[in-house]
C-alpha cells in the first residue's frame, strides 16, 4: 500500500509545513503579483517571476488576472459604498466574510466592470488561449499532481490550497479588513490593519496602510510594523527581478521657514494624512490634560459615561463629515464647555481646507496656511504652536 503515499513519503509534520509553503507561495503570489503588480503598478515585476506568478495563481486559484485587478481596483474606487463589490460595511460582515468568493465571482461576470477596470493586464497567447478560457482546468492538474506527489494527503492538501484564498483574502482581509483592527490614518474608507505582521497572509494584514497609501509597493509604515511581501519585493530587486516605482511619501523636515512657500504647500498637502495623524499626536497630552480638567468640573456631560479620550483622539483625526451625527453632538457638547479643546478641534478641521478639492489658487492656498501658522502660534497652546512650527518646516522627501 506504500503508493497511497505517492512518490513522496513525509512524516506527518512534513505534510503540515509543505501545505502551508506551497500555501503561502500562493499568497506571496496574490499580493506581488495581482496586487501590488497589476492593480496598483507600484512595481514592475521581470517577466520570469511575473510568467511564474501567473503559472502558479493558475494551478492554485484559477483566478483569471485581469478579473481580480479590474474587481480590486473598482473597490478603491467606490470604498464602502453600493457600488463596492464587497464592503462589509454596506452587505454586512457575514456576507463578506462567509460568501466573499460569490461576491467575487458575481462581480467578475461583470463586463462593465472588466471593461472600465480591467486595462493593462496580461492579453498574450498564453493568457487568451490557457489562463483565462481553460481556468479551471489548473486546479484539476494541481489535484491530479497532489495525488500523484504526496498520494491520499493529496486530497486534504488540495482542498485546502482551493479554500486559501477563498478565506483568507475574500473573507478575511475584504471582511475583517474593513471592520476590525487598529487605523494609523483616517482615511475615507474604513479599513483597518488587523495585525502589525503581515506574515500570514503576505502583508495584506496591513489594510488600513494600503487604502491611504493605494500604490505604494510597501504596505508597512510604523516601525513596529513588518510587511514580509514587502520583504520579497526587496529579494526580487536584489536579484534585478524587480523595480519598486513608488512607495508612501515620507515627511522630511528642514529648518522652519519665517514665510511658507507653494513646496510647503506641496509637501503637507503629500504627506496629508500623516500631517493629520500627527497633529493628534501632538496636542494628545493637551487634550489628555483639558478632558481630565472636564471631568472635574463638568460632570454632568454624557461623553464621560465612555472612553471620552479615546473617542476624542479619533474625532481629531477625521474629518467632521466622516463622524456619525450621533457623535457629532456629543462632540459639540464636550467642545462648547472648553475653549481648549474647542480651538485645538477648530484647527484641525481647517487643516483639511489646505488638501481638499477647492477653487482656490495655489496663492490663496499658501496665504491660509500663512494664516493658520500664525494663529496657532498665537493661540496660547504650546502643543498648537510646536505642531506649527514643525509644519514650517515639512519638505517634499
Amino acid at each position: 500500500m506504500s503508493w497511497l503515499n505517492g512518490l513522496i513519503d513525509l512524516p506527518w509534520w512534513g505534510y503540515i509545513v509543505a501545505t502551508l509553503l506551497l500555501t503561502h507561495i500562493t499568497i506571496a503570489s496574490v499580493t506581488i503579483f495581482l496586487h501590488r503588480h497589476q492593480a496598483h503598478r507600484a512595481l514592475d515585476l521581470h517577466p520570469l517571476p511575473s510568467h511564474f506568478f501567473r503559472l502558479w495563481l493558475w494551478l492554485t486559484t484559477g483566478m483569471v488576472t485581469k478579473e481580480w485587478a479590474a474587481i480590486h481596483r473598482k473597490h478603491h474606487a467606490h470604498c464602502e459604498t453600493e457600488q463596492d463589490p464587497h464592503s462589509p460595511q454596506v452587505l454586512g460582515l457575514k456576507k463578506v466574510l462567509l460568501e466573499g468568493s460569490e461576491l467575487y465571482r458575481k462581480e467578475a461576470k461583470n463586463q462593465e466592470t472588466l471593461e472600465k477596470y480591467g486595462h493593462g493586464t496580461p492579453d498574450d497567447w498564453i493568457e487568451r488561449n490557457l489562463y483565462t478560457r481553460h481556468s479551471a482546468l489548473g486546479v484539476t492538474l494541481l489535484a491530479i499532481t497532489y495525488l500523484l506527489l504526496f498520494g491520499a494527503n493529496g486530497i486534504w492538501m488540495w482542498a485546502v490550497q482551493m479554500i486559501w484564498i477563498p478565506v483568507t483574502a475574500a473573507g478575511v482581509i475584504n471582511g475583517i479588513g474593513h471592520y476590525f483592527g487598529y487605523r494609523n490614518f483616517e482615511c475615507e474608507d474604513a479599513s483597518t490593519n488587523i495585525v502589525p505582521w503581515g506574515i500570514l497572509i503576505g502583508g495584506e494584514e496591513l489594510h488600513n496602510n494600503h487604502h491611504t497609501f493605494g500604490t505604494s509597493a510597501k504596505l508597512s509604515n510604523k516601525w513596529w510594523e513588518f510587511d514580509i511581501g514587502w520583504f520579497y519585493i526587496r529579494c526580487l530587486e536584489v536579484l534585478r527581478l524587480a523595480k519598486v516605482r513608488r512607495v508612501a511619501p515620507t515627511v522630511k523636515r528642514v529648518e522652519p521657514k519665517p514665510q511658507v512657500d507653494f513646496d510647503t504647500l506641496q509637501a503637507i498637502i503629500a504627506n496629508r494624512y500623516q500631517i493629520a495623524a500627527n497633529y493628534a499626536k501632538t496636542v494628545k497630552a493637551t487634550v489628555g490634560l483639558e478632558l481630565e480638567k472636564l471631568k472635574q468640573h463638568a460632570p454632568h456631560l454624557p461623553q464621560f459615561e465612555t472612553n471620552v479620550q479615546r473617542a476624542m483622539r479619533r474625532w481629531l483625526k477625521q474629518d467632521r463629515k466622516h463622524i456619525p451625527l450621533r457623535e457629532q453632538a456629543k462632540l459639540d457638547a464636550l467642545l462648547a464647555e472648553s475653549k481648549v479643546l474647542e480651538t485645538v478641534y477648530r484647527m484641525r478641521q481647517e487643516l483639511t481646507a489646505l488638501w481638499e478639492r477647492s477653487s482656490a489658487s495655489k496663492e490663496q492656498l499658501v496665504k491660509q496656511l500663512q494664516d493658520w501658522c500664525n494663529r496657532a502660534e498665537a493661540s496660547g497652546i504650546d502643543a498648537l504652536r510646536e505642531f506649527s512650527l514643525r509644519l514650517r518646516g515639512v519638505a517634499m522627501a
